[in-house]
């Protein structure tokens, strides 16, 4: 446990000069989408992405993360009867990564409360907390793939050099069946929420 916290520590210190590039003060919208299992770029260099892909119309992978707050541990593909937003980020103390949570927990306040917003990162589940009570976005559930990335692993969306998540989104029906994917081509931008968001509306009807 404290191998591991120790770990993303570094990792933390590492992301403020890589994945989510902290010199971006108005993060651009990325409207394209690689593929899991794929490749994408961090100010164009191509990084692979290791796992097995989750695809469009298959369930979500039966995965277990960490509830920040609870520390319970959290199987999503077992959650039926709302639709799952998936938020996925490589960590939530950078400029991309909390432009990315802060219009979910903000402008995603209109989506119907079926809707369950979540937030997932390779962060300890303290540093999601923390991040959520300074931030002031509790509305958000927060789950950590902290302890060894089996989610990115079972997704298709772990970075093979950082070691951390794709920047994607990812929409799961009622039924716990994967409608919707946009891992962002060039991991310096934003997904399309709002693309997203109408995405999720029509699910939950």
């Amino acid at each position: 446990m404290i191998r591991n916290i120790l770990i993303l520590t570094i990792f933390g210190g590492m992301l403020f000069f890589t994945a989510c590039a902290t010199t971006v003060s108005t993060p651009d919208i990325d409207t394209g989408s690689a593929e899991p299992g794929g490749s994408v770029t961090r100010k164009g260099q191509p990084m692979n992405l290791l796992g097995k892909p989750i695809a469009i119309g298959k369930p979500l992978p039966s995965v277990k993360l960490t509830e920040a707050g609870s520390m319970k541990m959290v199987d999503l593909s077992q959650e039926k009867g709302k639709v799952l937003f998936l938020s996925i980020v490589p960590s939530i103390d950078t400029k991309v990564c909390e432009a990315q949570t802060h219009y979910l927990g903000e402008k995603g306040d209109k989506l119907p409360a079926i809707v369950q917003r979540i937030t997932i990162s390779r962060d300890t589940p303290f540093a999601q907390m923390r991040f959520a009570e300074e931030a002031k976005l509790k509305d958000i559930r927060y789950l950590s793939d902290y302890r060894e990335g089996e989610f990115g692993l079972a997704a298709g969306l772990l970075i093979d050099d950082l070691r951390l998540l794709a920047r994607t989104i990812v929409l799961v029906d009622k039924t716990g069946i994967v409608r919707y994917i946009q891992v962002v081509p060039e991991i310096t931008r934003i997904p399309d929420m709002e693309k997203a968001f109408a995405e999720a509306v029509a699910l939950s009807q």
